[in-house]
């Protein structure tokens, strides 16, 4: 009888760990070729912005990739994304990972994993991506790759692992920043209103595997963020600019068209004579936001309560605007996104 019971106990958990198993194996792994990108947009910003512990009087490089894949694989995936990322380059720091749930809301960050072995990032989708139907996702990282000598130079490649419909690459050039050559020559170049070199490059039906390759050189004192650099400037005296100006919003009576450029209407607010250059490219839609952080400074002990409560506020609508503003200079968020968190902090 007890021999019975145990058989008994081993078919049941020999069914269950089969079970287990087939759960674990419903997990398709990632196959890059069968999720080919529907579009992609590089930005890459040399002393852009500086993350936090980031070494002193060290300059850094900014990049951003958004991108919207399609479900090719012929079933629904429930699976993790895997995209290449340069993990093992100096200094390397991830910034963002998140995906937009639809047209109209914000970006929603995601848990991620770094595998340094592997040199990707990964990170598992809210939701089952259904077959045919397409994701948006945003990446940003920080690397220490500027090399400084008597001209500041770094080199950017990119090999996609999979195909691309529409590739659209950036590079922002740091402010004030002077003799700057970019190979191979850009495609499309302007000026924006703060005197912000902008170069455009775009690609139609790349295949999988094709490397793209850039030399970015250039003259500059210092480590001053571009950043740093807008938020001391006031914008230009005119329309356009009437939303940032003295860190106030006011409303534009303007229609925006459906399809935006690529660097989105919200940025034509900084970026200003960029947009002209900017509207032979398509914005890909990822209009999000992400939480705006708080940083209060310390109180001093000596300072009556409500004055110190008044300097942390204003402390911190500082720093929230111009996290604002950096998300409207990159395209992260519209004029409307900009001027309706912007009445938030007056």
């Amino acid at each position: 009888m007890l021999k019975k019971k145990l058989l008994a106990l081993l078919i049941i958990a020999s069914f269950l760990s089969s079970l287990c198993f087939q759960k674990a194996s419903a997990e398709t792994p990632f196959q890059a070729e069968k999720f080919p990108f529907k579009e992609m947009q590089i930005q890459v910003m040399p002393e852009f912005d500086y993350p936090e512990n980031w070494p002193k009087g060290t300059p850094s490089l900014l990049v951003g990739l958004y991108g919207t894949i399609t479900n090719n694989s012929g079933q629904d995936y429930n699976g993790k994304i895997e995209i290449p990322i340069p993990v093992k380059e100096k200094d390397f720091q991830a910034n963002l990972v998140a995906e937009f749930p639809s047209a109209d809301k914000p970006e929603v960050q995601r848990p991620y994993d770094i595998y340094k072995e592997k040199g990707i990032v990964s990170w598992k989708p809210a939701k089952t991506i259904k077959n045919n139907e397409t994701y948006k996702f945003v990446i940003e990282y920080y690397v220490n790759s500027i090399q400084v000598k008597d001209k500041k130079i770094f080199t950017y490649s990119f090999t996609n692992q999979s195909e691309i419909d529409q590739l659209n690459v950036i590079f922002y050039a740091p402010m004030n920043a002077k003799e700057i050559q970019l190979e191979p020559k850009a495609q499309n170049n302007s000026k924006s209103d703060y005197g912000e070199d902008l170069y455009y490059y775009q690609y139609q039906n790349v295949k999988k595997g094709e490397n793209l390759y850039y030399t970015f050189s250039y003259k500059k004192d210092g480590t001053e963020s571009t950043m740093e650099a807008i938020n001391k400037q006031q914008p230009p005296n005119d329309s356009t600019h009437a939303g940032v100006k003295n860190g106030t919003s006011k409303s534009q009576t303007s229609n925006v068209n459906s399809k935006s450029p690529i660097i989105s209407i919200g940025g034509a607010l900084i970026i200003g004579s960029a947009i002209i250059i900017a509207s032979v490219f398509v914005f890909l839609g990822l209009k999000g936001k992400k939480p705006l952080p708080f940083k209060a400074k310390k109180t001093n002990k000596h300072q009556p309560k409500k004055e110190t409560a008044k300097k942390e506020n204003k402390s911190a609508n500082a720093e929230d605007k111009k996290e604002l503003r950096k998300k409207l200079l990159t395209g992260k968020i519209d004029q409307e996104t900009y001027e309706e968190e912007m009445k938030k902090l007056i």
